[in-house]
């Protein structure tokens, strides 16, 4: 059996060790490779029979990989080393959205130590028709559809709408469950958080985070391509305007 390739979780672990060090590679002696390295040997993402194999994500692999990370950064003058696509596409996150991706690395960190990402499951929706997981990380994203798919929450929500007056339909392109499909779609939405759970972080999840979607909206918010995972409603109602726009002209 090989080591397994890295994930994106791990590599937003390392990505966020290496800019925090001004984009220099560190040392397997490093106190902060030492630490990455059991960090990443306490993430529920790999198998036990994957996590004994010698030097699995050991403090000389974390090392190299934060050579990795600096050597194919666009400042780096001289020879990169050789890095797969995940790499590349999680440096190109790090370089155009550092803050952004430092964020989720402390999210990934955050849950890691309170240990809620390990008392997750699989979520269906966490890696795309391409098998590809969220450049943000696998756990962001499992953590995010478990939140989002909480009969309770939803329902609170449904509530607080209905409450207020509103009619519920999706809030990107105003699908209506009960007027499509009359008292089958009665009371039904689904909901996706407005801010990411890798901005907001590890706190508790108001009814105000949450926005009501249609199904095919909620997949849209989730659908990852490289270097960009989430979507707000408001930037997908964004790209909805933009191709209605080209197919007018």
């Amino acid at each position: 059996m090989r080591i397994p390739a890295w994930t994106e979780d791990e590599l937003v672990l390392a990505g966020a060790l290496v800019v925090k060090n001004g984009w220099r590679e560190l040392r397997t002696n490093d106190r902060e490779v030492q630490e990455l390295s059991e960090l990443l040997r306490s993430l529920p993402i790999h198998s036990p029979d994957e996590l004994a194999l010698p030097g699995f994500r050991s403090p000389g692999s974390v090392s190299r990989k934060t050579t990795d990370f600096m050597t194919n950064h666009g400042l780096y003058v001289g020879t990169a080393t050789r890095c797969g696509k995940p790499t590349l596409l999680m440096i190109e996150a790090f370089t155009k959205r550092e803050a952004e991706m430092l964020q989720a690395a402390e999210a990934l960190e955050e849950g890691i130590a309170s240990g809620e990402l390990h008392c997750l499951a699989r979520q269906p929706d966490e890696v795309d028709e391409n098998g590809a997981t969220a450049i943000e990380g696998r756990l962001l994203v499992r953590r995010a559809l478990a939140r989002e798919r909480d009969p309770k929450l939803r329902l609170l929500k449904i509530k607080q709408v209905q409450r207020a007056g509103k009619p519920l339909q999706c809030e990107v392109c105003g699908f209506d469950f009960a007027r499509a499909y009359g008292d089958l779609g009665e009371g039904y939405i689904e909901v996706h958080h407005v801010t990411p759970l890798y901005v907001s972080g590890t706190r508790e999840t108001k009814l105000d985070d949450l926005a009501c979607v249609c199904a095919n909206c909620h997949r849209m918010c989730h659908r990852s391509r490289p270097g960009e995972s989430w979507r707000t409603p408001d930037a997908l109602r964004e790209q909805i305007r933009k191709s209605a726009e080209a197919v007018d002209h």
